[in-house]
């Protein structure tokens, strides 16, 4: 029986991957991939020739049972998402799950999650802080961020550039036009940047200025 390493990747820099990871990954029997070509990309910059396979969230019901005779068998397995650490809004909770219930072996290097960088530079307390994701697109939406109202600690959220828009606009509607709100995107590229002000500052910044890349929102609780 052998073991799965949870391997994250970098968010934008490739700078930013350890050198434990790229080992890991060079001495993998196989290499799990949300998006084999992203992570193609990847395994060619660092000389990586680990053989890879497609492990996504519309296939991995279907596919952990066959990852888990696998590492029964003795396969080591390196599982990585197109970007940070998996399971972190990506696949791999299900594998890991798995895993533990059948007595395998889990290693989680440590490694980029875009959601530390935009909380620690937003300026908001991070002492204690929820990490919320995707909100949900339509169904219990409302219901969430009516809960979210009276949340305490500062909340982190992942947004689409083209939802961010409408986002603002409920944060503005649930916690209030005056809630502190910090917009951090493209993270560790070129491009990188943060916008920091009031829910309806940041709303009208976004609302002139249409956001792209990948983004991390960054909202203050509730004064107690």
């Amino acid at each position: 029986m052998s073991k799965l390493y949870i391997v994250p990747t970098p968010i934008g820099n490739l700078n930013d991957i350890t050198f434990r990871a790229i080992t890991v990954l060079k001495e993998a029997d196989l290499i799990l991939a949300e998006d084999t070509r992203t992570s193609g990309k990847l395994l060619k910059h660092f000389e990586i020739m680990t053989p890879m396979q497609s492990h996504h969230m519309h296939n991995e019901h279907k596919t952990v049972d066959r990852i888990i005779q696998k590492l029964k068998g003795g396969t080591t397995i390196a599982l990585v998402s197109d970007a940070g650490t998996p399971a972190i809004s990506d696949p791999g909770f299900l594998l890991s799950r798995a895993c533990i219930e059948n007595n395998i072996a889990i290693e989680c290097l440590p490694g980029a999650t875009a959601f530390v960088p935009a909380l620690v530079n937003s300026g908001l307390p991070n002492d204690k802080f929820v990490f919320e994701g995707f909100l949900p697109v339509k169904k219990g939406r409302q219901t969430r961020l009516q809960l979210l109202a009276e949340e305490t600690r500062t909340m982190i959220f992942y947004e689409s550039p083209h939802k961010l828009v409408k986002t603002l606009g409920h944060f503005c509607e649930y916690f209030g036009e005056d809630r502190p709100v910090s917009v951090s995107r493209e993270l560790t590229k070129l491009y990188e940047e943060t916008v920091r002000g009031t829910a309806k500052d940041v709303l009208e910044h976004y609302t002139n200025k249409p956001p792209k890349g990948e983004i991390v929102v960054i909202v203050g609780g509730k004064n107690k």
